[in-house]
């Protein structure tokens, strides 16, 4: 009787420790430096020129390792945004996937999917230091799936409305306020385009699509999974109804993708990355200084809200991971702390996701003095609270060619638009079928 109560004692230790190192609280290995290894791409995660993908990250690991002796941090360098998902895939497939790695928005939810992300939500309950609120929600809805946090933001950058503000005072034009609306929206463009002054040409608006009306009109396009599509909505016709409207505005027509930047135009969508890379790029700057750069939210459609679209980079652990409790230790220090998140504004395009560091007014004035580039605390915070993560599935950018073909058609065409949205909506879920 007492060795049968010996060996039941022994093998629950034995399976208290095994759970415990799962976890991450106890290490595989004791009295040997641990390495912590991180999954990192070269280049700007927002298709911008950078040549320093790596400062952020190096600081990061400078900060950490001081702060925590006995634990190195490794990542291999030169690996491409194009080449990452396959490069973590290999490693996936290998069983040595790193133990902390950047996730893209549009390999996140296949990952979820496949069980490689750890669950945070434990990690986040019992760390008394540490809280989601130090960051907008929003951006931690892209690392969040089926009510489960598996990532946290790195970094964002929502879709703003830039605008030419000289060209809008010029014709007597107000410069909109952060609720402004579709028909606001309309109004000042075609102000634009029939001024009194716009004998060389002026226009209201270039590159506000689809994806730009259906968010600010509140429409769910597709299920979660992007399996299949529902392209025949209310929401949906008062969008194409918009966006017809504007293609027949006078001078509605852009002949040029560059005439934003001539000065010539009032509006355009843009991420706040691009618009970064647009005022701070000392060439594009110095050629397009002539004119007063602004932003602001987008309008809202009929029945929705200043909807931005957000994109976030998130930083995720390895479920696989041997050293958890590292690894968590490591994405706070990338994520929510300040020294490190506010060297996005020396090395990156976006945006940080932490609240303290995006509204910070020195911080505002430094990159003002430095790039040119405003952070206007009101409005990022109005977009932050209203923008929405886009539902990147795999073959996203497949299937959202296709519904770009059937607005195109759509407007094109002077059918009926209703009928046309039943057909193009068999159209698009079979050619969903067809990618399955």
């Amino acid at each position: 009787m007492v060795k049968r109560r010996y060996r039941l004692l022994l093998s629950g230790v034995l399976v208290l420790l095994a759970i415990l190192t799962v976890h991450g609280f106890l290490p595989v290995t004791t009295g040997e430096e641990k390495v912590l290894t991180v999954g990192a791409f070269a280049g700007s995660y927002w298709s911008l020129q950078n040549g320093n993908s790596y400062k952020i990250l190096d600081d990061a690991i400078d900060l950490f390792e001081k702060e925590n002796p006995g634990v190195k941090v490794q990542y291999v360098s030169g690996i491409t945004l194009g080449q990452y998902q396959e490069w973590l895939s290999e490693k996936k497939a290998e069983g040595r996937m790193p133990d902390v790695f950047l996730v893209p928005s549009d390999i996140f939810q296949s990952f979820a999917d496949i069980g490689v992300m750890q669950n945070l939500d434990g990690f986040i309950k019992h760390d008394i230091g540490f809280s989601l609120d130090l960051f907008y929600e929003k951006t931690l809805k892209g690392g969040r799936y089926r009510n489960i946090q598996y990532a946290l933001p790195f970094e964002c950058s929502p879709v703003l409305m830039i605008m030419n503000k000289t060209l809008l005072r010029d014709n007597s034009i107000p410069v909109p306020d952060e609720n402004w609306t579709w028909d606001e929206f309309y109004e000042a463009c075609e102000m634009t385009g029939i001024s009194d002054t716009n004998a060389g040409g002026q226009y209201g608006v270039i590159d506000y699509g689809w994806q730009d009306a259906f968010a600010a009109n509140k429409v769910k396009l597709f299920n979660d999974k992007g399996t299949a599509c529902d392209f025949t909505g209310d929401d949906i016709y008062e969008s194409l109804l918009f966006l017809e409207r504007l293609t027949k505005l006078p001078k509605g027509k852009v002949t040029s993708a560059s005439d934003f930047y001539k000065g010539v135009v009032a509006f355009e969508p843009m991420s706040f990355a691009t618009y970064r890379a647009s005022v701070q790029n000392d060439l594009s700057y110095q050629n397009y200084s002539d004119f007063e750069w602004g932003y602001t939210s987008m309008p809202a459609g009929m029945d929705g809200d200043n909807v931005s679209r957000l994109d976030t980079l998130t930083v995720a652990m390895s479920s696989d991971s041997h050293y958890k409790k590292e690894a968590w230790q490591f994405m706070k220090t990338l994520t929510s702390e300040e020294a490190v998140q506010k060297e996005i504004y020396d090395y990156s395009e976006g945006l940080s996701p932490l609240k303290s560091v995006t509204e910070d007014p020195e911080l505002a004035e430094y990159v003002f003095d430095h790039y040119g580039v405003v952070l206007n605390r009101d409005v990022i915070t109005y977009v932050m609270e209203r923008a929405e993560n886009e539902n990147r599935f795999p073959d996203y950018e497949e299937i959202a060619t296709e519904v770009t073909t059937a607005v195109d058609s759509i407007l094109g065409d002077k059918s009926n638009i209703r009928m046309e949205q039943i057909i193009w909506n068999r159209r698009i879920n079979n050619y969903i079928k067809k990618l399955s």
